[in-house]
C-alpha cells in the first residue's frame, strides 16, 4: 500500500487549520456572533468538503483513485468527529469565537 502520510496529516488538521478559520470568518461576515454549536460544526464541515475539489484534480489513473478513496475514508471519519462534537480543536475554536469574538 502506498504511503499517504502527507495527505493523512492534512486531513487530520483540515478542520483545525483551514475549515474553522473559514467558518469563523464566514460567521463574522454574516454578522452572526452567536451561531449554535450545530451551525458552527456544519459550516466547518461545509469547508472540509471543499477538499473534494482538491482530490478531483489528481490525474484519472488507478493510483490517484486509490488516493481519493483513502482520503475520502479518513475525511468522512474527521467529518463525523466534527459533527458529533468530538473534535476538540473545533469545539475550542467555537467557544473562543462565541465567548470572545
Amino acid at each position: 500500500m502506498t504511503d499517504y502520510f502527507e495527505i493523512d496529516r492534512l486531513v487530520e488538521d483540515l478542520a483545525k487549520i483551514y475549515s474553522t478559520a473559514c467558518a469563523t470568518t464566514w460567521f463574522k461576515i454574516a454578522k452572526n456572533r452567536k451561531p449554535t454549536k450545530e451551525e458552527f460544526r456544519a459550516k466547518v464541515v461545509e469547508f472540509m468538503n471543499h477538499f473534494d475539489y482538491t482530490l478531483s484534480v489528481y490525474p484519472q489513473v488507478p493510483e490517484a483513485e486509490q488516493l481519493r478513496n483513502h482520503a475520502k475514508k479518513i475525511l468522512d471519519a474527521e467529518i463525523k468527529s466534527v459533527l458529533s462534537g468530538n473534535n476538540r480543536e473545533v469545539e475550542k475554536r467555537y467557544k473562543y469565537y462565541v465567548d470572545y469574538g
